[in-house]
């Protein structure tokens, strides 16, 4: 289980969690890792069977150890459950249930088919792998990341408003790669009316991605009819609320489970001082302005005490990285005692080890 939690960290946030799944043989050797690489790919278990295949390995009783029960459900990928089963894989050990009702009974197709199945191995490690994502499901909201692209003293912009491009070309590369991922990007009108944004996902050569976000854009002011954010292919939607609930339960009802909020200064702040933020992505450039448009407004925090706190998140690449001139910073929000999410009670009839902490 160790090594499938440290494989988990090897994929993205976002609309699905991050799982991991590792192969054993009868005698306890580690045959072969898989992990999620984002919506649309194979899922932890198939990545590993798979892996396992290429290696010639021969999954018949064989053991998966995975951090979240297997799917199953049909959905952009195959059900989880059903290629355990096909690939003769005797037993499963996992963390925890899927809380997704969509995806939920995995453990209990693989119990019919005659598969051992144990959970609550490492439930705890497994709930903060991905705890964020968890509420977001319970709330029935998309996932949420923030982006911020500043300079070195939190500017967005000069006084003049010109803000292209605070980011190297490294770092604008790295989030149109974020963007090919996401189901929608969110903006405020008043970023449209400043800066006329695209809010496509293009290739280095400014040729548009394959998979193209839903573009959204939240206030009461009218988006012009020849704002570049239109587009001509009808995914755009203007959201006309100024509160982050009601945006996030729109896109929710329109399919989205992913989401990344872009700006300006007035979004950005407005999700933070919600609470709505599951993943802050921070672009640093080594630039200074002094003066000019700050990243965020006021977040009603008056006193230390009440200040918002973050933690480095490893996962999807690491927790700060290098892109060109500037600082990667991936961070997601602490927790406190009082604000953790609650321990998932497993529902399946799988049998349970004595230390799940149940």
């Amino acid at each position: 289980m160790e090594a499938a939690l440290a494989a988990a960290l090897a994929g993205p946030r976002g609309a699905n969690p991050l799982v991991g799944a590792v192969v054993l043989s009868p005698d306890g050797e580690q045959l072969a890792v898989g992990y999620h690489r984002g919506a649309g790919t194979a899922h932890a278990e198939a990545d590993a069977i798979l892996e396992a295949r290429r290696r010639g390995v021969k999954l018949e009783g064989t053991t998966m150890v995975v951090t979240l029960e297997p799917c199953n459900h049909v959905g952009r990928t195959g059900p989880c459950a059903q290629a355990i089963i096909d690939a003769g894989i005797a037993r499963v050990v996992y963390a925890i249930d899927d809380p997704h009702d969509p995806a939920a009974g995995g453990a209990r197709t693989l119990q019919a088919a005659g598969v051992e199945v144990l959970a609550g191995l490492a439930v705890e490690r497994a709930l903060d792998l991905n705890r964020d994502w968890f509420d977001a499901v319970a709330a029935k909201r998309p996932f949420v990341t923030l982006h911020i692209a500043q300079t070195l003293d939190s500017r967005i912009a000069a006084v003049d408003g010109t803000s292209q491009w605070i980011s190297s070309p490294e770092s604008l590369a790295d989030n149109h790669g974020l963007r090919g991922l996401i189901d929608a990007i969110l903006v405020g009108t008043g970023t449209v009316l400043v800066d006329n944004p695209r809010l496509t996902a293009r290739a280095p050569d400014g040729k548009l991605a394959g998979r193209q976000p839903l573009r959204a854009v939240m206030g009461l002011r009218e988006v012009p009819k020849d704002a570049a954010v239109r587009g001509t292919d009808g995914r755009f939607v203007q959201l006309t609320t100024r509160d982050p609930r009601e945006a996030l339960g729109e896109l929710f009802d329109r399919g989205v489970r992913h989401v990344m909020v872009e700006g300006g200064s007035s979004i950005l702040s407005t999700f933070l001082a919600a609470g709505l933020v599951d993943e802050l992505i921070v672009y640093q450039a080594p630039t200074l302005l002094g003066s000019g448009t700050p990243a965020l407004n006021d977040l009603g925090i008056t006193t230390l005490a009440d200040a918002q706190h973050w933690s480095w998140d490893d996962a999807g690449g690491g927790a700060v990285r290098t892109l060109g001139n500037d600082l990667r910073l991936h961070l997601r929000p602490t927790r406190t005692a009082a604000t953790k999410t609650t321990t998932l009670v497993p529902r399946s009839e799988a049998a349970e080890f004595a230390t799940g902490g149940h």
